[in-house]
């Protein structure tokens, strides 16, 4: 690191100059929760449509 050095004889001359910092970017998640959370709901509501439909399929083999 960087250690702070004053001079012991002459002028201190200080320079008010504001210059930009860069700091390290905040990671924001993509998505949120909820919408996390909706989307698994839609995930399962597929899956249980699919999940009937196979059921209706078989019976209607059986059937035939």
């Amino acid at each position: 690191m960087f250690r702070e050095v004053l001079p012991k004889q002459g002028q201190l001359s200080v320079e008010d100059v504001t210059t930009m910092v860069l700091c390290k970017p905040k990671l924001l998640p993509l998505k949120s929760l909820t919408l996390e959370k909706l989307e698994k709901m839609q995930q399962a509501a597929q899956y249980t449509i699919h999940q009937q439909e196979m059921a209706e399929k078989e019976d209607r083999q059986i059937t035939h």
